[in-house]
């Protein structure tokens, strides 16, 4: 039969469709040294610590509240949502794409009724005629056999594995950021704090100041620097204030939904995270596993198979159009063996021969685009290496950083309180002592501030170094 024919003509061009003209990929070399810097700036390495991409995110951070505050943003947040989405239309795409490598059968049925009238009927009177049809049908499909189908559908799904890696890097972005903007919230919360001590202390030392200066003993010039000194502070203290306000807000974006305050911890911690020391020797090579980069080269293989499609342009296309049904003037004669046999074979073949150098031109666009596809490859390693290298060093030192200031701190908290007992005792003028505290209050922002950021770059390094297990 003519449909058996059609069916096995089909499934031959499937089985002959195998050529592909997709160049055979070549992965880039690494454009990086083999290991990360090391020196006296860079964290040392310690043999009993685990790489940080073996360690979960629920493992990495250690605060119940930050992981609840984590927990929350993936399941809430507006942005990983997109990500989500993006996926899911990627992966539709590849399928559609892909359906274009096999044909599409399709089933048909008709009815046709119509009235001839007398003078234009060959019998001479006028009459009414009915027709009925069922078949089965191949539209328009193409025998893929230089791979251009192919091709596209290997784009597609490399594009799919991208837009999958971008979601994967967007998850660990937010687990980042989540963190980040939770010890900003800490770190701020505690200058709060200061200010608020140092303005009540300022406030105690202008009623006394101004006792004094009633009676006599102190001049007006000291009763006014006591004042500005007072203002300076409410000025720290409102700064502080509105700095908090907009940190929990930003929290609040994060994680999607309203945030309890009372649930968040008071203070910032001691550590943050799980990591310690690094694992000495770590290679560059494991920067090949962060998303970013592994949706980079699937960007780079999809542009790779554009090549092959561009390439197969320049052979000739072959489409077939076949159907074959049944037809009667009866419906009840439809399936019966009296019935008319109806029948279509089209192939088609479409063979380049002149467009101008379009084909030409679309290959070379493709090639360069491979190539640009390769330099953001390299690009993506080459940032990736910069920005571990950059938290190493900030984590190797840090620490000794931290020990410093707090050194200062406790320093200028004796000159502070030498200060005032010598303008007590009538050595030295207020000036000197209000000196001395502002020198005070900026080292014990100091010291926060450099514990606010030594937190941060536990938690950057966790990111850069491809975020751990999701």
């Amino acid at each position: 039969m003519v449909s058996k024919s059609i069916i096995t003509a089909a499934a031959v061009s499937v089985i002959m469709a195998g050529c592909s003209m997709i160049p055979a990929y070549e992965k880039p070399a690494s454009p990086v040294a083999a290991s990360f810097p090391s020196g006296a700036a860079y964290a040392e390495a310690d043999n009993g610590t685990a790489n940080v991409a073996e360690i979960a995110w629920k493992d990495f951070f250690l605060a119940p509240e930050l992981r609840a505050l984590i927990e929350k943003a993936l399941e809430n947040n507006r942005d990983l949502r997109v990500a989500a989405l993006n996926i899911e239309s990627a992966r539709a795409a590849y399928r559609i794409q892909r359906s274009n490598l096999l044909p599409d059968v399709n089933a048909t049925g008709a009815f046709t009724r119509q009235r001839v009238p007398e003078n234009a009927s060959t019998t001479g009177s006028a009459y009414t005629a009915s027709s009925y049809s069922v078949g089965i049908g191949i539209a328009a499909y193409e025998l893929d056999f230089f791979g251009r189908v192919r091709s596209l559908s290997e784009r597609a799904l490399e594009s799919y594995f991208a837009t999958e890696e971008a979601r994967n890097s967007a998850q660990i972005t937010l687990i980042s950021e989540v963190a980040n903007a939770y010890i900003t919230y800490l770190g701020d919360k505690e200058m709060l704090r200061l200010a608020e001590e140092t303005l009540r202390t300022q406030k105690e030392s202008y009623e006394l100041i101004k006792k004094t200066y009633e009676l006599g003993s102190a001049t007006r010039l000291e009763l006014e620097q006591a004042a500005t000194a007072v203002e300076n502070a409410r000025i720290s203290k409102v700064q502080y204030t509105r700095l908090t306000a907009q940190d929990l807000n930003a929290l609040t974006l994060l994680a999607g939904i309203d945030i309890d305050e009372s649930a968040l911890q008071a203070s910032l911690p001691d550590e943050v995270t799980a990591l310690r020391a690094l694992p000495a020797g770590v290679p560059s090579e494991t920067l090949l596993n962060r998303p970013d980069i592994k949706g980079a080269e699937h960007s780079l293989k999809a542009a790779n198979a554009d090549i092959g499609a561009a390439r197969a342009a320049f052979f000739p296309s072959i489409t077939l159009t076949a159907s074959a049904g049944l037809a009667s003037s009866g419906l009840d004669d439809l399936f019966s063996s009296g019935s008319g046999l109806a029948w279509s074979f089209a192939p088609n073949i479409n063979i380049p021969i002149f467009n101008a150098g379009r084909n030409k031109a679309n290959l070379e666009v493709a090639k360069v685009s491979q190539k640009i596809a390769a330099a953001e490859y390299e690009k993506a390693i080459q940032t990736a290496f910069r920005e571990v290298a950059d938290q190493l060093a900030a984590k190797g030192t840090f620490t000794e950083q931290l020990e410093a200031q707090k050194s200062l701190a406790e320093s200028t908290r004796r000159v502070y309180e030498l200060a005032d007992q010598r303008y007590k005792y009538g050595v030295s003028s207020y000036l000197e002592v209000l000196d001395a505290h502002r020198s005070l209050f900026a080292a014990e922002q100091g010291v926060i501030s450099v514990r606010q950021q030594y937190l941060n770059n536990l938690v950057t390094l966790y990111k850069v170094l491809g975020g751990g297990q999701i």
